[in-house]
């Protein structure tokens, strides 16, 4: 019999490789195919090289097979890392963000990733970077609002004759100007 090729075989192996991750129920069914394999003879190390995993992982595979059988080759629940703040801290802070960072002796009128962080490094004792503080706000269900910027002492109708959208109505519109 004829070995047959897969055009591009890296790339495809790549490709299948994301099609797997991208399900529960995909990665379970990988996991039981490489079970499979290590159950017909083939080493953890053969089959991770073959379904391009680490060694320990396949090794952590039958270790879960053995303690817990299929279930616990199934994706649960992820502990993940505990919260920085308690239930009680976490209630006071959405508390705090009703009000304006000023009320904390803050430099800032609005909250915002960099100010939350200070905040919580000065209250709560609580050192968290700036990414994470801007999903703290979308977790507790804010959003962020930032001022449109006013140039001081703007005469409204000049800033009105350069914006891209006049009101309607408006007698200063833009003029396109025609070569000729």
């Amino acid at each position: 019999m004829r070995k047959l090729q897969i055009e591009d075989a890296e790339v495809m192996r790549i490709a299948i490789q994301q099609e797997i991750g991208r399900s529960e129920e995909s990665r379970y069914d990988h996991r039981l195919h490489g079970l499979l394999l290590v159950t017909a003879g083939q080493s953890c190390r053969e089959v991770a090289e073959l379904f391009g995993e680490n060694g320990t992982t396949v090794q952590r595979w039958v270790s879960r097979f053995e303690k817990g059988g299929l279930d616990a080759l199934r994706e649960g629940e992820r502990e993940g890392r505990p919260r920085s703040l308690n239930a009680k801290d976490w209630r006071r802070l959405q508390g705090d963000l009703r009000k304006t960072p000023r009320d904390f002796d803050l430099a800032a009128t609005i909250w915002d990733g960099p100010i939350l962080s200070e905040h919580l490094r000065r209250r709560y004792g609580v050192e968290l970077g700036v990414r994470q503080c801007q999903r703290l706000f979308r977790e507790m269900g804010f959003r962020l609002r930032k001022p449109r910027p006013q140039v001081a002492q703007s005469d409204p109708l000049k800033v009105a004759a350069v914006k891209k959208t006049s009101p309607s109505g408006s007698p200063f519109r833009r003029r396109t100007v025609e070569p000729g």
